[in-house]
């Protein structure tokens, strides 16, 4: 069963991103906005991010809305934030975990297939 997760984590305060809203599509095939998740107090999604008939294989973006988060932390931005919306592109090819983590700061992210 292919199952999905996230993590982010604040690298400029040094703690889980709770309140970063994140929005999941999958692209193809059958295109379909899949949910809208906020973090909690860990940096991770409570619920499910895909549910067992939501779960195929395809390409999947996960929408992460750095911008609002770092506003909301007090973080004092331009009107033209270097990250705003923070797109991360995947695909999903075999029946296994998928976690796609963030760490994040205003002015730059990393991440990777975790486990």
């Amino acid at each position: 069963m292919t199952t999905l997760s996230t993590h982010v984590l604040d690298t400029a305060k040094g703690t889980p991103a709770q309140g970063l809203r994140i929005s999941l599509k999958r692209l193809e095939p059958n295109p379909k906005d899949l949910g809208i998740f906020t973090t909690n107090g860990d940096g991770r999604v409570s619920e499910k991010l895909l549910s067992d008939d939501d779960a195929q294989f395809g390409a999947y973006e996960i929408i992460f809305h750095a911008g609002d988060y770092l506003r909301e932390q007090g973080t004092e931005l331009p009107e033209y934030p270097f990250l705003d919306v923070i797109p991360i592109r995947f695909g999903i090819s075999d029946d296994s975990h998928y976690h796609v983590p963030l760490l994040l700061s205003p002015y730059g992210f990393s991440t990777y297939r975790g486990s």
